[in-house]
């Protein structure tokens, strides 16, 4: 309770002092929730002693954030310098801002971490808002989780705008620790039980976690360009790639999911696909039914869709189901035969049909192959009873001045700035196997063509097996308009900036990227440094890279 507060008018009327005291380099701000007695409102009253000059830029920053219009940022309703003199009125220097009601971020915390999808929420829509401040060339400053407020319709506010001091990139800075915040319930840099700087805390969305560092870096070309990234970043969801192995396991193939099914059908009583079992403890005869995937006796999860092959098994398990109904009331021995009698059609059948299907392509070779070769054969019906061996023709030469065209032997993805789940590595040799049709290409992003603003580029090292001259590079592509730069210099395992830039350009279709001189080298990189507009956002591809040698 602060009735003693010198230089407010007396419109204000302080009710409790909120939050500690800040110093700066000009003073001390102390902040209090006041009553409007003119509106009859509650309000947030920031306190600068000294006012006057001192206190001139402070109030120059809440003028410009007074003209915004975000709920992510508390208004500013009025601001005055003060004179900085005497005890009268107008002698201090404040801001009033919006009183936010609701539950700080600090407060949520307590309880525990944010679930993902909320901390995307809030932290995306504080983003928004500190965007909007940073289009008027304000930077917002003191972005804590006790100036973050929780509103009870659902959405966020930042209390004391603007903060005495702050810079656009603090701001960047400060979000992506409130993310990791969320998301962790830990605060990097502070220290552990035994008073040592606890080791960062491990975020485990992949996406998030590469946003977050992006946030705190200062190299060139790898920190977040801007808060209306990061807000337009948090608004898409995760990409499949990077949850697809929080669905399904990778070693869970269908045959995996089979072996499993058939396990759970010999543990636990299971005689068919309808759900049924037929209960050993009873011995009037009867069966008991059961869900397929629920009931006590455990759930099992869903069987993917069946192929021609996955039919034949299944239709070999529902001929064994008609046997094994057939024998419920037979003794214990029958009943112990049947695990091994279905085992034995499981794996029987795949191997009699592997079996068949050798045996005709045998046939098929011998007779129809080699009949139908003799034939197409012209000028001989019947091979000569005597021939002597035939003398192996010479090679002819290449003609002057022909230089053979290299080739690629191999090609490895290289994505330095990425999160940590590669773009489609297994099509990588679509890109250089000779036919345009087919190709490698990134995943979708969204908000810019440069590749959303999460990092500079992405490509593919091809391995030619051995140093080669080249003059040029031909790239195709189906998406006309992305640009690319071919690097040498470098390796599989090399870095970026080890890589020099021997030619650039727009890809249209196919195009030739020339070197002003010839280079020699074993490794190069096709490196793609901006996309094009795609369903919903923007990607590339290469469909094919073919090598034009020197000379």
């Amino acid at each position: 309770m602060t009735s003693t507060i010198t230089g407010l008018p007396d419109r204000y009327r302080p009710l409790d002092e909120i939050g500690p005291e800040e110093s700066t380099p000009t003073g001390v701000i102390r902040c209090w929730r006041a009553r409007d007695r003119v509106l009859n409102r509650d309000v947030a009253i920031r306190v600068h002693t000294p006012g006057g000059p001192p206190a001139r830029a402070w109030i120059g920053r809440a003028l410009t954030a007074g003209g915004l219009a975000t709920p992510a940022l508390a208004m500013v309703y009025d601001a005055a310098e003060g004179s900085g003199a005497g005890e009268g009125s107008g002698s201090a220097a404040y801001v009033v801002n919006e009183w936010i009601e609701g539950r700080t971020l600090a407060e949520r915390l307590a309880d525990g971490p944010v679930p993902e999808r909320e901390a995307r929420t809030v932290l995306r829509r504080l983003a928004e808002g500190v965007a909007e401040a940073h289009r008027v060339g304000l930077a917002v400053g003191g972005i804590t989780p006790d100036t973050v407020v929780l509103r009870p319709n659902g959405l966020v506010g930042l209390r004391a705008v603007p903060a005495a001091s702050g810079s656009m990139e603090g701001d960047i800075a400060a979000l992506g620790a409130l993310l990791e915040f969320c998301l962790t319930g830990r605060q990097a840099g502070r220290p552990g039980p035994d008073g040592r700087p606890s080791p960062p805390p491990v975020i485990p969305q992949p996406d998030l976690a590469a946003l977050v560092r992006r946030t705190r870096s200062t190299e060139p070309g790898a920190g977040l360009s801007s808060a209306a990234a990061m807000a337009a970043l948090l608004a898409q969801p995760p990409r499949p790639s990077q949850t697809a192995h929080l669905v399904r396991e990778p070693e869970e193939s269908d045959s995996g999911w089979l072996r499993r099914l058939r396990e759970r059908r010999d543990d636990d009583g299971y005689d068919g696909y309808d759900g049924t079992r037929y209960d050993d403890d009873r011995d009037d005869g009867t069966r008991d039914d059961d869900t397929r995937y629920g009931g006590t006796r455990g759930a099992l999860p869903p069987v993917p869709p069946y192929g021609d092959e996955h039919l034949r098994l299944d239709a070999a398990f529902d001929e064994d189901e008609d046997d094994l109904r057939d024998d419920v009331g037979d003794d214990d021995a029958a009943g112990e035969d049947r695990p091994s009698r279905r085992r034995l059609v499981v794996v029987g059948l795949p191997l009699l049909a592997l079996a068949i299907v050798v045996l005709l392509a045998w046939w098929f070779g011998t007779n129809v192959l080699s009949v139908a070769d003799s034939v197409d054969r012209p000028g001989s019906s019947a091979p000569p009873a005597t021939s002597a061996p035939a003398e192996p023709a010479e090679e002819e030469p290449p003609p002057p001045g022909d230089v053979p065209a290299p080739t690629i032997v191999s090609g490895t993805l290289f994505d330095p700035q990425g999160d940590g789940q590669p773009e489609n590595p297994d099509d990588v040799p679509l890109s250089f196997d000779g036919d345009p049709a087919t190709a490698w290409s990134t995943v979708t992003y969204r908000g810019s063509a440069a590749f959303g603003g999460l990092k500079d580029g992405m490509g593919i090292v091809y391995d030619l097996g051995e140093d080669q001259a080249l003059a040029a590079v031909t790239v195709t592509t189906t998406t006309p308009g992305m640009t690319a730069e071919v690097r040498v210099g470098g390796g599989p395992d090399t870095g970026l900036a080890e890589w020099q830039v021997a030619a650039s350009g727009t890809i249209d279709g196919t195009t030739d990227l020339a070197f002003d001189e010839a280079v020699t080298t074993r490794y190069l990189l096709v490196w793609v440094t901006s996309l094009t507009p795609a369903d919903g956002g923007f990607s590339a591809d290469i469909a094919e890279v073919a090598l034009r040698p020197a000379g």
